[in-house]
């Protein structure tokens, strides 16, 4: 059979057809996602910067840069990038694997929208990071609702399942190490040490020899329990952080930096720099990494994890097929019968397409008190066990399904450590993992 390209040959006519990625790939709403996301790359029309310049008529105002430029690298298709972000969370790939692999895998490349096989990369792998931020969380959640959708096109849920949903609460951590007092205290003072090198501030002494070994020994009298001699090393490297930090700022006030975002950074870092030096062991809202801040402890109650270092995440899903119907972050760690609200509003919108809402929730003891809260919602668990109906009762046996889905998403769509930067990147990474997991354990199962 003849090609368009006589020297390549088509994807469709070197993979099979029936493969779940290669039918997907048809029935996936790529029009509805691209006509969403393409508002967020439209280029924009500038104000323009006046000008004045003269001549020998005098001087004369112009404009440069009004107006919307053709200038720029055009922007690579919606429908990769967003095929990208999916096969990245269905397979549990950091962003320059699932570039690398892409080259390799010519059912991706189908997924993808491509005709003929590239043997080459789809992209650089901080493209992905910029796309992903650029969609930002409407576009994400776009991404998820159209695995919903098409899991309904494709018959693997019953529009009427989704009027019964299990939620329940989790913690995804994000990726920084233990956050230890000694080591805070350390790589503080050698940020802030390197960090004032920008604005050419010469600083009398680093403590660079007594940081580090100050920082080794606190390691050791942890190690063999001496906690007296712990607690005095750890008050040394504090008044050590402290001596630099006073001297920065004398210094800081008298140095004139041609560049503001030079100094603002460094006013930041050390601001952070100052509430590490100040915080006790019993303090509230401490921070826990520098580079950081809104990292947060949660306690779940958890006999081999007490304590989890990230942000508390909301997760729905269906009540039969166990499908994710919405997932959310919530930062400040709120009562989790506070954020239910929120979380029905989120999945109320994301099914908007089938026709549905939730009229049930089942949920655990976390989630009392909260029914005058969520009018036109029925509220189950295992606090009215005594007024439930024989039927309510069954549905609350189904309650522990949402346990093995977090599981997953923790073990196998990359929830167990969010790697983005800030709350937006805890909210993006929360959503494509529930993508993720529809794309990989959900939607094939139909085919």
């Amino acid at each position: 059979m003849a090609t368009d390209d006589f020297f390549r040959a088509r994807l469709d006519q070197m993979i099979d057809l029936r493969h779940p990625l290669a039918v997907l790939a048809n029935r996936m709403p790529r029009g509805q996602i691209e006509a969403v996301l393409a508002s967020a790359f439209a280029r924009r029309s500038r104000a323009g910067q006046a000008i004045e310049r003269g001549d020998l008529f005098g001087s004369t105002l112009e404009i440069a840069g009004a107006g919307v430029s053709a200038a720029g690298r055009p922007r690579l298709p919606i429908r990769l990038m967003a095929s990208l972000l999916y096969l990245k969370h269905a397979f549990n790939l950091s962003d320059e694997e699932v570039a690398a692999r892409w080259a390799e895998d010519v059912v991706w490349q189908c997924f993808s929208g491509q005709a003929y096989y590239t043997p080459r990369l789809p992209c650089d792998a901080t493209q992905i990071g910029r796309f992903r931020t650029a969609i930002g969380e409407a576009g994400v959640e776009e991404l998820l609702k159209a695995t919903i959708d098409t899991a309904v096109q494709t018959k693997a849920v019953r529009p009427a399942e989704f009027e019964q949903v299990i939620v329940d609460t989790t913690v995804q951590e994000k990726a920084v190490a233990h956050p230890v007092d000694c080591r805070l205290l350390e790589i503080a003072r050698t940020k802030v040490v390197q960090a004032a090198k920008q604005p050419g501030i010469a600083l009398k002494q680093t403590f660079i020899k007594e940081g580090t070994e100050l920082r080794r020994k606190a390691g050791g009298y942890a190690h063999a329990k001496q906690f007296k001699r712990l607690r005095r090393t750890v008050k040394r490297q504090r008044t050590v952080l402290g001596i630099v930090l006073r001297e920065i700022r004398r210094k800081l006030a008298t140095t004139s930096t041609e560049s503001p975002a030079t100094h603002a950074r460094l006013n930041l870092l050390l601001e952070r720099a100052e509430r590490i030096r100040s915080q006790q062991p019993k303090d509230k809202n401490k921070l826990y990494a520098l580079r950081a801040p809104e990292v947060e402890c949660i306690g779940k109650g958890k006999g081999r994890k007490p304590y989890e270092f990230g942000v508390k995440a909301s997760i729905a899903v269906t009540h039969k097929s166990g499908l994710m119907v919405a997932a959310q972050t919530f930062p400040g760690n709120p009562y989790d019968g506070h954020i239910l609200s929120q979380q029905l509003e989120q999945t109320t919108i994301l099914l908007e397409n089938a026709a549905k809402a939730p009229k049930t929730v089942v949920v655990d003891l976390g989630f009392r008190g909260v029914d005058h809260d969520n009018p036109g919602v029925e509220i189950i668990h295992r606090g009215k066990c005594k007024s439930l109906t024989r039927q309510q009762r069954r549905w609350l046996k189904r309650r522990q399904a949402v346990e093995p889905a977090i599981g997953h998403l923790k073990s196998d769509r990359r929830m167990d450590r969010c790697w983005l930067q800030g709350q937006l990147g805890d909210a993006l990474h929360a959503v494509l993992c529930a993508a993720g997991y529809n794309l990989r354990c959900e939607l094939p199962r139909v085919f």
